[in-house]
């Protein structure tokens, strides 16, 4: 009797043990799976010596899969809007949209809901100014970092900087206009180490 009440102990001890274990690996990712994300994103700056100001405002939805447990691989759209003002007038009020490809990989797992990940991400915009009715094309390569925080199984809570390392060109679609180019490291403003680029959002896994 004692030896069936300690085998019955010891297999009991077991199954709990493996149920933890697997429950722990639920909070993550797996070959095979499929997310869908969306984040907002909003900038703001306002240099006081020459009286500029900016405000942009970015919803960016995605679709991912994970081609292994670190490697994701999908599309992207955004929308934008933005508006310029220099000593109170507006100069440049623009609105458009993108799409994109991406490739995220996590990296490092912080316990077992928060996991970390960087993003290369390669997008084609068009943006329209409404004051001047000239439209923009664009073309935006940028690395991102960003950290989920799993509040259920299947959801999950993101936080990203965007465009920490950027490079874009950029063409009006006028007569006479010139590409212009632009590179930019997004912790480079001591006054704002996020570089403006801080965006929020929620993951879905599917």
């Amino acid at each position: 009797m004692k030896k069936l009440l300690f085998t019955a102990a010891v297999a009991v001890l077991g199954f709990t043990s493996v149920s933890a274990q697997e429950e722990a690996k639920t909070f993550g990712f797996t070959e095979g799976d499929i997310f869908i994300e969306g984040m907002v994103g909003f900038n703001s700056t306002n240099d006081k010596e020459i009286e500029l100001k900016s405000n942009s405002f970015n919803v960016s939805p995605k679709v991912g899969y994970f081609m292994s447990e670190d490697l994701a691989i999908g599309g992207m759209l955004s929308f934008n809007s933005s508006k310029t003002e220099d000593n109170g007038v507006d100069i440049a009020e623009r609105n458009g949209f993108g799409v994109g490809v991406f490739a995220r990989y996590y990296f490092l797992d912080l316990g077992e809901r928060f996991k970390t990940y960087t993003e290369f991400g390669v997008a084609y915009n068009n943006d329209k100014d409404k004051l001047s009715d000239v439209a923009f094309n664009s073309v935006n390569a940028g690395l991102d970092l960003g950290i989920n925080y799993f509040v259920t199984e299947k959801i999950a809570l993101t936080f990203g900087l965007k465009n920490v390392l950027s490079f874009s060109t950029e063409k009006g679609d006028y007569d006479g206009a010139e590409a212009t180019s632009n590179f930019n490291l997004g912790f480079g403003d001591v006054a704002n180490p996020f570089g403006g680029n801080a965006a929020f959002g929620i993951l879905f896994k599917l």
